[in-house]
């Protein structure tokens, strides 16, 4: 075989080999996009809306073979400690309690804390300050801590900004 055939042959069976690789590779991206499971987590999350969040820790639960156990402090008995991060305003219908929402009362959303449970919450910037009972889940954006409702933010100052730096006490 002369040189120039090698070389030819060289060059198909590189490129052969070059579409093989990327029809492999593609194969396996999309193997990886069509696990069901993990799809399926996401869209039974993000189809309830703020509900989702509440119901979240028992489906994650489901997935991990060892209980998820949380240490329960009564409402009475609540640990006074601060945290600090951005505070967000919103209005809905419906509340995680399951009293209806009222733009005009001072309540909030907390992640974790139990309904009932009085804030005090802090804008850093202004020293603004406002005392708020927790009757909600949320919010969900990486960041905040709290979501205030109208009145509150109002309170604080903070209706023209929508989300401000604020100091989380609990006071009862």
């Amino acid at each position: 075989m002369s040189r120039i055939a090698r070389a030819e042959t060289a060059r198909i069976s590189f490129a052969t080999s070059c579409r093989l690789l990327l029809a492999i590779a593609g194969a396996a991206s999309l193997a990886a996009c069509a696990q069901a499971p993990v799809g399926r987590q996401k869209a039974d999350l993000a189809g309830t809306g703020r509900q989702a969040g509440v119901e979240r820790p028992q489906k994650v639960a489901a997935l991990h073979p060892r209980p998820i156990s949380r240490a329960r402090v009564p409402v009475g008995q609540a640990k006074q400690t601060a945290s600090h991060g951005v505070a967000s305003f919103y209005s809905d219908t419906q509340t995680a309690s399951g009293e209806k929402f009222d733009k005009n009362e001072l309540t909030a959303a907390h992640p974790t804390l139990p309904f009932g449970t009085k804030l005090r919450v802090t804008d850093t910037s202004s020293g603004r300050f406002v005392t708020v009972r927790v009757n909600d889940r949320g919010p969900y954006i990486r960041g905040r801590v709290v979501d205030v409702s109208p009145s509150a933010a109002e309170a604080l100052g903070m209706v023209d900004k929508g989300i401000t730096n604020v100091r989380l006490e609990v006071v009862q």
